[in-house]
């Protein structure tokens, strides 16, 4: 059944490029009013221009206060996506301390920032709604070069869980999806640092037991599931997008 969002209002963060882009898009089709916010606005433009009747905000979600302001303006939102993120790569023992703030500012203290604001919104409005944060399969495995980035996905799901404890009682769901590898740009990135692509990515597909990496539809699909009352009772949820890699 394909979820609608008619007189819905949505907010998805990191929405200029990737899987934060293909959830604007789907969402619009099918009938939310959308409110895309990344920090590059080029991105934006050009988002705008492909999807008409969006709301464009460029902020950078790493800046607290100016987030801040930017999300108090927005008014009642129903549905919320944080996909805003990082993917820092450093070998244990270079890892920096500003490679950390960083990353935790934008994959962590973001999305507690955002959501604090669009719950308490939500609380006060009374009709409930629903927050998907975009985390990763880093979060319940260990990968090489990734130990922040490991550490702050693993962080986002237990926020998650918490906030589903917390805003179950004001009809608010939130839930997490955990993909695996996807070859947006940042995946790609991810890949490369590992040494020769081809090998690298043969390397991986052969741990995955459907032989296949995640595609960006496979990600938008879920979420657009897990934001919608087909998933009405489904909270606290980390959902992994793997193909099976997290079983092993």
């Amino acid at each position: 059944m394909e979820a609608i969002f008619n007189g819905k209002r949505a907010l998805v963060t990191g929405a200029g490029r990737g899987i934060g882009r293909a959830i604007v898009i789907e969402l619009a089709k099918r009938g939310a009013q959308v409110i895309a916010l990344s920090r590059t606005r080029t991105h934006l433009e050009s988002l705008q221009k492909e999807v008409s009747g969006i709301e464009i905000i460029s902020a950078d979600v790493n800046d607290w206060n100016t987030t801040e302001a930017a999300i108090k303006k927005l008014g009642h939102i129903d549905l919320l996506v944080n996909n805003a993120g990082v993917l820092p790569l450093t070998e244990f023992g270079k890892i920096t301390e500003e490679e950390i703030d960083n990353c935790f500012a934008v994959n962590v203290k973001a999305v507690v920032n955002i959501s604090q604001i669009i719950a308490m919104q939500m609380k006060s409005y009374g009709q409930g709604g629903s927050i998907v944060n975009i985390s990763s399969q880093a979060a319940m495995i260990a990968l090489p070069n990734h130990t922040t980035y490991c550490a702050s996905k693993g962080a986002l799901d237990q926020i998650t869980k918490v906030m589903a404890l917390e805003l179950g009682p004001h009809k608010i769901r939130v839930n997490s999806v955990n993909p695996t590898v996807v070859l947006t740009d940042m995946g790609v990135t991810a890949v490369r640092s590992y040494g020769d692509e081809t090998a690298v990515m043969k390397a991986l597909k052969e741990k995955i037991p459907l032989g296949k990496f995640a595609e960006v539809e496979d990600v938008v699909k879920a979420t657009l599931f897990l934001l919608s009352e087909d998933a009405g009772m489904i909270t606290g949820v980390s959902l992994p997008i793997d193909g099976g890699y997290t079983i092993q």
